[in-house]
């Protein structure tokens, strides 16, 4: 008879393998997808990147659109831990942000070209727009009015500047280096604060 001492540490060993391969399938879908457009990774292809069978993947997320949306909560979490940025300081705060679009820079391409036609796509950038509005308020939480529509104006005002579709206008459309990008994003940033009225 299994003592009761052992039976803990096999469910807790149990549990940790099972994390570890929810880790392995999520990571194995996310490199195919920064790679290839999402209706062309099957769920086959993935099992195969990840080592394991598809009804594996179907146990641990119940099927392709679960697997993305955890793979969406794992990037918007990598995504918080790597934004991390003074409040106030513009060019700390271009710098971390360029890093971040830097760091994934055709899969943000390739995404934002599928946002109008696949659903997970667009619930994704959805996520992901709310994720960055939240970040705004903090980062420039010295600036912004208080709540109300003076706000929401100024917050949009810096949601559209600092947002990946001018990035990839600056980057990719236009070409622009990484200086010169960020020396745009920079002077963008400057030239809306809405403190600035208020000095003169």
């Amino acid at each position: 008879m299994e003592s009761g001492s052992r039976r803990p540490y096999r469910m807790t060993a149990r549990t940790a393998a099972m994390e570890v391969t929810r880790t392995r399938v999520m990571e194995a879908a996310a490199a195919l997808w920064m790679r290839q457009w999402f209706d062309d990774v099957t769920l086959q292809h993935i099992a195969d990147e990840a080592g394991v069978s598809v009804q594996t993947i179907v146990n641990h997320f119940g099927g392709k659109d679960g697997l993305a949306d955890a793979v969406a909560e794992r990037v918007a979490s990598q995504t918080a831990d790597a934004r991390q940025a003074p409040a106030g300081d513009v060019a700390a705060i271009v710098a971390v942000l360029f890093a971040d679009y830097e760091r994934h820079s055709e899969a943000n391409v390739l995404w934002t070209a599928q946002m109008d036609r696949v659903p997970v796509a667009a619930q994704v950038a959805a996520h992901a727009r709310a994720q960055h509005r939240a970040w705004l308020e903090r980062v420039f939480a010295d600036r912004l009015p208080p709540p109300g529509p003076e706000r929401e104006h100024v917050l949009n005002l810096h949601h559209a500047v600092t947002d990946i579709y001018l990035w990839k206008l600056w980057r990719h459309d236009l070409g622009l280096s990484r200086v010169d990008a960020e020396r745009a994003m920079r002077d963008l940033l400057t030239s809306i604060d809405p403190r600035k009225g208020n000095d003169a």
